[in-house]
Order: C-alpha cells, then sequence, then structure tokens
C-alpha cells in the first residue's frame, strides 16, 4: 500500500478529480471518444477487466456500461467512495481499496488489465508490469493509457513500449492527440500502448 501521505494526497485530490474533461467524461463527446477508443482495443464483453488505479471509477463504470465485468483497484478510501457512489446501480462492477503496483487480485483471472496514467507514478515500472502480467489469463492483454505530460511527469511512448517489450510481449502504440480525448488541444505525448498475448 502507499505510504499515508500518498494516500492522503489522493484523497485531498478526489472531490475535484472528475472536473477534467477526460476524467469525468461528462462531456457526451469526450466520453464517446473514450469509449470508441477502448471499444476498438479491448475484447469483446463479457471479458473480465482489471481497472488498476481506477480513481473515481470511471472507466470502470464506462465499460461495465457497454457489458464488461469489471474489478476496479484504488489505494484511496475517497476515490473508492467516489467510485462506488459513481456505479450505483450499474451491473458488472466492484470496486476494493489497495494498491496497484501489487493488486491483490486473483492472478490468472482477467482477460484485460487496464490502466490510465498509472505506470509512471510506480516506484519499479517493470517490477509492477510482471506484477499485472500475472493477473491475465494466457490470451489476455494489457491496455496502457499513459503520457510524458507537459509538467515533466509520466512516460515517453518509447520508454513505455521498451517497459512493454521487457516483458517478452509486443505492443501496438497509438498516440491520442486528437482534442476529443481530452476536452481541449494538447501539446504533450499522450498515447495508448496495447499489448495482446498473441502479440
Amino acid at each position: 500500500m502507499g505510504t499515508a501521505d500518498q494516500i492522503a494526497s489522493w484523497d485531498a485530490e478526489a472531490d475535484g478529480f472528475d472536473q477534467p474533461a477526460d476524467h469525468g467524461l461528462t462531456d457526451p463527446a469526450v466520453r464517446r471518444a473514450w469509449r470508441d477508443l477502448l471499444l476498438g482495443v479491448l475484447p469483446r464483453p463479457p471479458a473480465r477487466i482489471a481497472d488498476l488505479g481506477c480513481g473515481t471509477g470511471t472507466l470502470s463504470v464506462l465499460l461495465a456500461g457497454c457489458g464488461f465485468e469489471v474489478d476496479g483497484l484504488d489505494f484511496s478510501p475517497r476515490m473508492i467512495e467516489l467510485a462506488e457512489r459513481k456505479a450505483d446501480g450499474v451491473d458488472g462492477v466492484r470496486f476494493t481499496r489497495g494498491d496497484a503496483s501489487d493488486p491483490p487480485l486473483p492472478e490468472a483471472a482477467y482477460d484485460v488489465v487496464l490502466c490510465r496514467h498509472v505506470l509512471w507514478a510506480m516506484p519499479d515500472p517493470a517490477e509492477t508490469l510482471t506484477r499485472w502480467l500475472r493477473l491475465l489469463t494466457p490470451t489476455g492483454r494489457l491496455v496502457l493509457v499513459e503520457g510524458s505530460w507537459s509538467t515533466g511527469a509520466g512516460l515517453s511512448a518509447e520508454e513505455t513500449v521498451r517497459l512493454v517489450e521487457g516483458t517478452g510481449r509486443s505492443a501496438s502504440l497509438t498516440r491520442l492527440t486528437e482534442p476529443a480525448y481530452w476536452g481541449r488541444s494538447i501539446d504533450d505525448d499522450r498515447y495508448l500502448v496495447a499489448s495482446a498475448a498473441d502479440g
């Protein structure tokens, strides 16, 4: 689990977390862009998805609404509280409090491990990826949405591809430059890396 200070920091972020267009997905056009993007790289429902570092559960709820079975995980109690509120009345989604760097979820049980803006924050991204891959079924796939942001934080697309390829899997890169994903124009590096078991 993260340190008390880290957890407190994310708890403090939780109430305003959904304000950016790509976090809350309250704009129908942004929501549709993310839905279409993810459905293009995910197996068909009712595939089972582990949404690690799920925050307030926006993607978990979105995908459960598409017929997937989703387990969302976050170490912030406040994030989980808000995610559960958001999921009220939505079938197929559950939330668990836990550390995304070492998720307390069953191994070989998921068709997809999905993480958005999480890998960059892990203390050891390579080791974290190894743990995430253990959650996948033999035919499972990894879907990472990451970025190298104008703040200086993050991972470049090339770094993320190298990390995934370092596990022995191939990686497919899609750059997410369109304003539709973010609700505005961007000038930093944002992308999706997908890795299926068969490459």
